[in-house]
């Protein structure tokens, strides 16, 4: 991810989440992520609760499933978080 995050993706997390989000946590949390997280399912799912537990935005069993099989189907390209993070929000 790059050093600055898209002000266009940290409105779009705000806007959806009803919340504040600072870039920092933003940075943070992505800091965290290597591409092999998209690859491995028990790492993707820990990033979707994290996301979950910084935007105070519950998240269902369901919607997790949906997510991981998004991804899996997509063949999103790893390096690319502001694609993943759109992609999430239209859940």
């Amino acid at each position: 991810m790059s050093k600055n995050v898209s002000k266009d993706a940290l409105d779009m997390i705000n806007k959806k989440a009803g919340k504040n989000i600072t870039e920092g946590a933003v940075k943070k949390l992505a800091s965290t992520v290597k591409p092999s997280t998209l690859q491995n399912e028990a790492q993707l799912r820990q990033l979707i609760k994290s996301v979950s537990a910084m935007a105070k935005v519950p998240v269902s069993e369901a919607t997790i499933n949906e997510i991981v099989s998004a991804v899996k189907k997509s063949g999103m390209n790893p390096h690319n978080m502001e694609a993943l993070m759109k992609m999430m929000m239209k859940k």
